[in-house]
């Protein structure tokens, strides 16, 4: 029995890696490795939409936090440290990740979060753009 192995991963890893199984016990090790192969793969695509689902989170909520100063909150800068703590554990899990990664997601994140942004708040942003700095390494706090 032919599987589509890519069809299969991108359903479900679980299933993929049953079918994998099932290879294995009946000696197929050309059809298993197949399904290892295109598992990785799509497990790599997972992490890659992560990653980005995540950075789009933390620009969203900066580009709330420098266009609204007035409604700044604690959840807003939890937020943006959680978001950054996600995407630091995602690229230790799969080095892959790399920051030249994200830079290559860098516009069509920011694009997206600006969308969700203007959504949420109901009016324009007041980023047109952010820089590595504002979204990776600048301290976000409440005055007392």
């Amino acid at each position: 029995m032919n599987i589509d192995w890519q069809e299969l991963s991108a359903k479900s890893h679980y299933q993929t890696a049953q079918a994998i199984q099932e290879k294995l016990n009946q000696g197929d090790a050309d059809g298993a490795a197949q399904g290892i192969e295109e598992l990785i793969e799509a497990l790599g695509r997972s992490e890659k939409r992560a990653l980005k689902s995540q950075l789009i989170r933390l620009m969203m909520h900066i580009i709330k936090w420098k266009t609204q100063p007035e409604r700044r909150s604690y959840s807003w800068v939890a937020s943006i440290y959680n978001a950054r703590d996600e995407i630091r554990d995602i690229q230790e899990e799969t080095p892959s990740l790399t920051d030249a990664m994200i830079r290559e997601l860098w516009e069509k994140a920011f694009a997206s979060a600006c969308r969700a942004a203007q959504a949420e708040m109901n009016r324009p942003a007041a980023a047109a753009e952010l820089s590595w700095e504002d979204v990776f390494e600048a301290q976000y706090e409440l005055s007392a």
